[in-house]
């Protein structure tokens, strides 16, 4: 299964938009507190977190306990990253894929990164350009990841009006 992973985000309108990619994509959302909003239905639903009924998610204490308790690909994406996020490979034999995201202030911890600098990315910008918002980049990761499984169990056609709603 890929997995989305948000290490402490801050701003629940990025994790709302992140929900409705996970949903979209069949991926489960870990967050890793402290998070800089509650989880409760009132603060979801005014975030506009109205998939949070249709994910799979699960919330950590710290980053410690979530990598105690799950095994697989760990897939890093900062802007310190040494390779670009083309170079990753997602065709893996693993169970289990995690895309890792850090908190929109600053990032993942470098005390994390450091201990996994071969699987850590970058998306390439402008040299100018501190940074992309974190839900684009959840989108940037996770379709790439897709792109390269195939797509596996998403659908290729549009089912909502039919495939041939623009014949019509």
């Amino acid at each position: 299964m890929n997995n989305i992973v948000l290490y402490c985000p801050e701003i629940p309108q990025n994790t709302g938009n992140i929900m409705r990619t996970c949903m979209a994509f069949d991926m489960r959302l870990h967050l890793i507190e402290p998070l800089g909003f509650y989880l409760d239905e009132h603060h979801l639903r005014r975030a506009g977190m109205d998939y949070i009924s249709e994910i799979d998610y699960r919330a950590y204490p710290d980053y410690e306990t979530f990598e105690k308790e799950n095994h697989g690909l760990f897939v890093y994406f900062s802007r310190y990253g040494l390779k670009s996020f083309d170079e990753c490979s997602f065709e893996t034999e693993e169970e289990n894929t995690y895309l890792i995201f850090g908190k929109e202030s600053t990032g993942i911890p470098k005390e994390i990164l450091r201990d996994h600098l071969d699987t850590t990315y970058r998306f390439p910008m402008r040299a100018e350009a501190r940074s992309l918002n974190l839900s684009n980049c959840v989108a940037i990761g996770a379709y790439e990841c897709l792109r390269q499984q195939g797509f596996i169990g998403l659908s290729k056609t549009e089912v909502i009006k039919g495939k041939d709603w623009l014949l019509k």
